[in-house]
């Protein structure tokens, strides 16, 4: 059985399936703030669907960042490393990418065990 979660006409937020949950793109609500609150709100989102699908951020498998400007690298790496729980850093990617809207700083997908 597959579980979605918040779903709209071109994606759902979640889908569960087989005890893993798979998260669409999270980006920041606020634009307006730099990427260390940019990523801060990206991460609350993740911790907020984790918890609807009984996960939470230790049970990451995998997380892919996209960033559009590498100088962000360093503030995004400080406000990501300081929520991680300790031992629990999953596998990730960062790479430069174009992002749906100008503004955004950050996006993250991650997939995680429920």
């Amino acid at each position: 059985m597959i579980q979605r979660f918040d779903v709209g006409t071109r994606l759902s937020e979640m889908a569960v399936h087989n005890g893993t949950a798979y998260l669409a793109g999270q980006v920041a609500g606020d634009a307006t703030q730099d990427i260390r609150g940019q990523t801060r709100q990206v991460l609350a989102a993740i911790d907020a669907l984790l918890a609807r699908a009984g996960s939470d951020k230790s049970k990451i498998l995998m997380a892919q960042v996209f960033l559009p400007d590498l100088a962000d690298f360093a503030g995004m790496n400080e406000v990501w490393e300081a929520w991680l729980p300790a031992g629990n850093a999953p596998p990730r990617a960062t790479v430069q990418a174009s992002l749906a809207k100008k503004e955004w700083r950050i996006e993250v997908v991650v997939t995680a065990a429920v």
